[in-house]
Parts: structure tokens; sequence; C-alpha cells
């Protein structure tokens, strides 16, 4: 759900020259952010603890880098525009909030102590998934957050915790919902193969293409919006059922059938929380338009020639 568009906000600083980045913990999302900012001509580093190889076949400066490990700060380059999009490592021995929360605070604080000129801009990556509302109705920035799953309240006290340290800096935190592009389309396979979808038919998925995703986040750095907290997702919440019908629809695959997940599953738990996403604010200031407004112009963009 959107409103008019204006373009994005900005002021003089935007018009500096702001062209390096540093992507701690880049994945799925950093990639395209990475990918976007050479193409505008930034330099780019990004930090692995393995990837050192396809890292450098993408044209960043891999970097060796752990926030739960002090011995790797001094790899870090300094940045003018720094995403922070680290995803908790279920093999880690270390427990999330550990990491999630007191890692975050390490990187921040060593961040800004290494500005020699101005604060960085920083970008951190949350998740729609610290609503916890489960009666369909729509969310926005405003909306009251006690999210049930220990995911959704780590990244609500790391939020918390980044506000704290960087009172007064350039900060943005996105809470994206779910991201799905090229290789990564929630149970296509199974639907395209026949195989019942271990999933409730019923409830709202909110979705977010990944190039959207990743112009949010360089929109975030070119400019100075007026707000420091966004929701990201797409014009259009769409039912469960409703979802994979069309990914059928576009591969010309059968029907999908639902079976109930397991009672420990993570689905289970996933589908638990049913709200729909109210983009007003990220539409206004951060993506004044989409590429893929909705899932059927991008699922038709990921499954053309599947």
């Amino acid at each position: 759900m959107s409103t008019s568009h204006p373009a994005a906000a900005s002021d003089p600083s935007a018009k500096r020259s702001h062209s390096n980045l540093l992507i701690i913990g880049c994945g799925y999302l950093g990639i395209r952010v990475g990918r976007q900012a050479l193409q505008r001509g930034w330099t780019v580093s990004a930090t692995t603890r393995s990837r050192f190889d396809s890292l450098s076949h993408e044209g960043f400066t891999p970097v060796a880098f752990d926030w739960n490990d002090s011995r790797t700060f001094a790899n870090l380059p300094t940045a003018d525009n720094v995403l922070i999009a680290v995803a908790y490592d279920r093999n880690s021995r270390v427990e999330r909030f550990t990491s999630q929360v007191d890692g975050l605070a390490r990187l921040v604080r060593h961040l800004d102590q290494q500005a020699t000129d101005e604060p960085a801009r920083v970008t951190y990556i949350s998740t729609t998934g610290v609503y916890h509302q489960t009666d369909g109705r729509w969310v926005d920035e405003t909306s009251p957050t006690h999210p049930k799953r220990e995911g959704g309240r780590a990244h609500l006290a790391a939020e918390a915790k980044l506000r704290s340290l960087r009172c007064g800096k350039p900060t943005v935190t996105l809470r994206l919902a779910g991201i799905y592009g090229p290789d990564r389309v929630p149970r296509a396979a199974d639907v395209i193969a026949g195989k019942p979808i271990a999933s409730p038919p019923d409830g709202y998925l909110n979705l977010i293409h990944v190039d959207d995703a990743a112009t949010a986040v360089m929109n975030s750095f070119q400019h100075t919006p007026p707000e420091s907290l966004y929701v990201v997702a797409d014009d259009d919440p769409v039912i469960r059922r409703e979802f994979y019908v069309e990914i059928a629809k576009q591969t010309r695959s059968p029907l999908p059938t639902f079976v109930d997940p397991s009672a420990d599953s993570g689905v289970r738990f996933r589908s638990e929380s049913d709200k729909r996403i109210w983009n007003r604010r990220v539409r206004r200031d951060l993506l004044p338009s989409l590429q893929y407004p909705t899932y059927r112009e991008g699922l038709h963009d990921v499954l053309t020639g599947v």
C-alpha cells in the first residue's frame, strides 16, 4: 500500500562525494548493494570469514572480519558509508544476543572512534519479524513491536543499541520484509515439482525483491532522509496461497496443495505472525519507484525461462 511518491529528500550533504562503501555481512542483499555501488562508481569493501575469492570476483575488496573476534577489527578500512547486514550464524558457538547486539555495539564504537572527519553513514538491516501482530492488520514504523521469536527480539534490541550509540549521527534502520529474487523464491521448486507445500495457505506474506531492497539501501546513503526508521516492502502483501498459485501459473505447473508443517518447524512459527506492511514512508523517501511493485512482476523476472 503506498501513497504519492515525490522525489527522495536531499540536503547539501548529499552533494558531497561519498564514494566508498563497507559492507559488514555481504550475503544475498549485500552482494546486490555492492553491485549497485560499483555501477555508480564507488569502491566497495566487504567483510567475510571465508568467501575471499567470490567477493574479489565481484570487484569488491574482501576483508577478513568477525565482530565476535576483537583481533579482526584492525582489518576494517575507513568508509563514508557502512551497510550492516549480518545474519546470525546458527552454527556459531556465540549466543544470538551476544553476537547480534554486543557484536554490533563493538563494531559501531570502532567505526565512530575510527572516523577522522565526518562520521560514517550507517544503514542497519533489521526485519519485519519485530512485529507480533496476528490478525492481518496493517503495520508501519509507528506500530507496536512485541516479537515472540528470538530473532525478532534480537533485532529489536540491536536497533535500540544502535540508536543509543549513534544519537545525532547519520543512521538509518531498514526493517525488511521477506527478500526474494534470483535463486531465492520460497518453495518454488516444490510447486514446480508438484510437491505439497508444508505451510499454512492463509495469512499474509510481505515481500521485497532484492534489487528494490538494494536500491533502498543505496538511497539511504545518498540522501538524508527525514526519518531514521523504515519498513521496506512492496505495494501488495499477498495471501500465501495466492503467492504459490502465481508461481504455478507462471511456470505452467499444477496448482499447489498444502499440508500442515511440523509442530516445531520454523515455517509454523513464522506463519503465526500475520500482518500487512504499509510502505508509505519508504516509498516517499527512499523508493519513489519500485522496479517490482508487486510479487507478480518480481516472479515474472525470476521465473522467466524456468
